[in-house]
């Protein structure tokens, strides 16, 4: 079980590259990576969840900007839920955590040319209680 001795370090870098890749249209596990790293460096909650919320709001807005770079197919006046999705805006990327959906929301969210700030804040919200709920569980 050599292969299990890994710094704090290391782990921190290897659960910031994969809450970063599972937040991108790339599949992945960070909550399996977070609760792996805390079984194995439980004095090290902090940073692993900062980290861990980082790197996968980092990869939210990565999806944030592919949808902002999509071509407008039709105006968004013509969209027959525009305005649900303007009235809920930001705050439904409180759900950008979710599987299968988070990351779609994080596109249209950028397609719908909500602003990023905004975004921003919201998917970290969102994805640091995920990630301290795991944390509560490990």
């Amino acid at each position: 079980m050599d292969w299990l001795n890994v710094t704090a370090e290391q782990g921190l870098a290897g659960l910031f590259f994969a809450s970063f890749l599972a937040s991108t249209l790339l599949p992945g596990g960070s909550e399996a990576a977070l609760w792996g790293f805390l079984q194995l460096h439980p004095d090290a909650l902090w940073p692993a969840l900062g980290l861990a919320t980082l790197g996968n709001t980092l990869g939210g807005l990565t999806s944030w900007l592919c949808g902002r770079f999509l071509p407008r197919w039709q105006h968004l006046e013509d969209l027959p839920q525009r305005e649900t999705l303007v009235r809920w805006g930001s705050p439904v990327l409180l759900l950008s955590w979710a599987p299968l959906i988070g990351d779609a929301l994080c596109v249209a969210a950028g397609w719908l040319r909500l602003h990023w700030l905004n975004c921003t804040l919201f998917m970290a919200l969102g994805k640091f209680v995920r990630y301290l709920f795991i944390a509560w569980v490990a």
